[in-house]
């Protein structure tokens, strides 16, 4: 099975220019899935679902991932 090619994106608010980040991507395949990985384990990709992806930005707009600290 071959990987589909993945439309990376780092962030804006990525201080140094994408070298220590989170960057997430679309699948080129169609699918509407998302890929994420840290700019530093490129060879680590966690693929999402539309769905799963919309629920976890969704839950970034709400929130709930503003961690003390």
């Amino acid at each position: 099975m071959t990987t589909p090619e993945i439309a990376w994106h780092i962030s804006s608010y990525s201080a140094d220019g994408g070298g220590n980040c989170v960057e997430a991507g679309p699948l080129q395949d169609g699918s509407g899935r998302v890929a994420v990985r840290h700019s530093k384990l490129q060879d680590v990709v966690i693929v999402y679902t539309k769905p799963e992806w919309q629920a976890f930005l969704a839950g970034v707009q709400a929130g709930e991932f503003d961690f003390p600290g």
